[in-house]
């Protein structure tokens, strides 16, 4: 593994790299490769900060199945229950089709129909300066793309997730994330945005690569906002590998790496080159069918959900393992990542 990063790194097609693994409960490889900040030649950390985008949406979920656990929240309520603004819709997701991508609010910049092209005038990529009231009453004001749990489309349910938990517990996401799912796990690098005293640490891209202005975000965003380090991640995973242990119950585990999507559900978005092949979806994460059909090998129940910066992530119960990669980087390396890994398996 380190052959092939030192590779990418040398050729320049990768600024940097710290990669993580946990088998069997131990850390049995944890190491940082280049650069943090090449044009300062300032070296790659083991603490470096990366913007893990939609891996935030796991880490959501396990905030909103938190709420199930102690009887706050309910999967198949209706959304206006805990957010009214969509009170008048005839037709109306649940929780579960938030946190499943089944809820019919898509990303408007997935698609070229007529519904997406509304979602994208109002809302764009997601990271905009609209606060969490202004999103969701855009949000509110637009039409669905299918009925609710019969298409699997990526959209903005684990966005409007974290605005419900905003509304059930009474404070911002990001509270009750650090206090709540954090700090439990001893998560004390993962916050909303780039704290000021730790800005020297957060980890460059290779230009033209540019990553977003996290610092115009006005609500925290439970689908793409979260910065965090390799080491706070793998705490993460190792929990799911633990079913929960200390954060949630051995069955709330259970059920969200558990495919939700009903038989005959439409996957086509979720099976197109470049998604997940393969996969079904969990609570805030894919959900692996199949061995054959996706293009690196693995086992039936592996889970994950990369990040749009370059960062990435995998646990595989059956072998006890998870696998976390932070880079921010447009090169192409998680199937070579996956094949040394797996080669390792014995």
């Amino acid at each position: 593994m380190a052959e092939f990063i030192e590779a990418e790194v040398s050729a320049d097609r990768l600024p940097g790299a710290v990669v993580g693994v946990v088998h069997r409960g131990q850390v049995v490889f944890f190491e940082a490769f280049g650069y943090r900040d090449k044009a300062r030649g300032a070296p790659m950390t083991t603490d470096a900060l990366f913007w893990i985008a939609s891996m935030s949406k796991p880490i959501t979920a396990a905030g909103a199945m938190l709420l199930v656990e102690r009887g706050q929240l309910v999967l198949d309520e209706p959304i206006s229950t805990y957010l009214p603004q969509f009170a008048g819709w005839s037709v109306q997701p649940t929780v579960l089709d938030l946190l499943r991508h089944t809820a019919g609010m898509p990303e408007g910049l997935l698609g070229d129909s007529a519904v997406h092209k509304l979602y994208a005038e109002a809302v764009g990529d997601g990271m905009t300066d609209l606060t969490g009231e202004e999103f969701v009453s855009r949000l509110s004001a637009l039409p669905l793309l299918h009925e609710p749990g019969t298409m699997w489309h990526y959209g903005w349910g684990l966005d409007l997730t974290g605005l419900i938990i905003k509304s059930v517990v009474g404070a911002s996401l990001g509270d009750f994330l650090r206090g709540e799912v954090c700090a439990p796990l001893g998560m004390s690098d993962t916050t909303f945005g780039v704290p000021e005293g730790r800005r020297d640490r957060f980890a460059r891209p290779l230009p033209p690569h540019v990553l977003p202005d996290l610092s115009i975000a006005r609500f925290h965003s439970g689908g793409a906002g979260l910065v965090s380090t390799a080491g706070d991640y793998l705490r993460f995973v190792q929990m799911l590998l633990d079913k929960g242990n200390p954060l949630l119950g051995r069955k709330t585990v259970e059920y969200m790496l558990s495919d939700q999507l009903a038989p005959g559900t439409d996957t086509s978005s979720l099976e197109k080159p470049g998604w997940n092949p393969g996969h079904g979806f969990g609570i805030g994460l894919a959900v692996r069918r199949r061995i054959g059909g996706s293009p690196t090998p693995g086992s039936v129940g592996e889970v994950t959900w990369p990040g749009a910066g370059g960062t990435t992530w995998w646990a595989d119960p059956s072998e006890d393992l998870g696998v976390v990669v932070m880079a921010h980087t447009t090169a192409k390396i998680e199937p070579q990542l996956r094949a040394i890994v797996q080669r390792s398996l014995r």
